[in-house]
């Protein structure tokens, strides 16, 4: 993941500020994942914008699916470079916390009926915590939940499920340990203006304020298929990934059927 941009400015900035490579150390889970994966998209928007400037194509607004806001929110100048580092940093400890605290889980139902998934997340006791495309919805809560949403997904929704492998139920009311912890974190972090608009996950919109929302959408949906369905509406019709993989880039393509 890390290997086209090492050496970058950006990338080797993060790890001084971290005083540790989190690449290194990928298998322990959120905790270094997250990290890895904000240097490693802050590098590659980086080259984006340097190659984009080349042929006066500028980004017009910006979001990022969980994690990602913090590199939306830097490449829109609302955040310092060190400041969304430590920030990153901050927030994957907590949340890794608040996961050894109250272990949880997520499972993701692709296909089948929305509406029928989220009565049974409702029944179960679970959280809708993405809403990622049209028939892929991911549900976060406590494991017994989650265990019994798996055993009884494929009769009542009509869905194929998939456990993520992760170590918490992210963006469920069991982060709420983390929440808090964010929230004192962006206090003592100076935020300023996005150049451009970037929308948040829990409310498709763009931010308005920018330190509770961070913190409050630890503890919402993603609702990355409405933010989609938004940005169209204001008139985006490119979209660029800047980040390992392409996932979101199918997920653009699902929503909102570009070629």
């Amino acid at each position: 993941m890390d290997e086209p941009h090492r050496g970058h400015p950006l990338l080797e900035r993060g790890l001084e500020v971290l005083g540790d490579d989190p690449f290194a150390r990928l298998d322990e889970g959120t905790r270094f994942q997250q990290p890895a994966l904000f240097l490693c998209s802050v590098a590659a928007w980086d080259v984006w914008h340097d190659e984009a400037a080349d042929d006066a194509a500028e980004a017009v607004a910006a979001a990022g699916h969980s994690l990602g806001e913090y590199a939306a929110l830097f490449a829109a100048g609302a955040l310092e470079y060190d400041d969304a580092v430590r920030l990153v940093d901050e927030r994957a400890a907590a949340m890794a916390d608040a996961a050894a605290l109250e272990p949880g889980g997520m499972i993701a139902f692709l296909g089948g009926e929305a509406h029928a998934v989220t009565s049974l997340a409702v029944r179960l006791g679970l959280t809708v915590a993405n809403d990622n495309a049209p028939g892929q919805l991911v549900l976060s809560g406590p494991l017994d939940a989650i265990e019994e949403a798996e055993e009884l997904a494929r009769d009542e929704t009509g869905a194929r499920v998939r456990r993520l492998d992760v170590t918490g139920a992210f963006h469920s009311p069991l982060m709420q340990p983390a929440a808090a912890r964010l929230a004192d974190a962006l206090e003592r972090t100076a935020i300023d203006e996005p150049r451009i608009p970037v929308y948040a996950n829990g409310t498709a919109a763009p931010f308005v304020d920018i330190r509770r929302e961070l913190s409050e959408n630890l503890l919402r949906p993603v609702r990355w298929r409405e933010t989609l369905l938004a940005l169209r509406a204001a008139g985006v019709e490119r979209f660029v990934e800047l980040g390992p993989g392409a996932v979101l880039t199918g997920l653009v393509k699902r929503t909102l059927q570009v070629a």
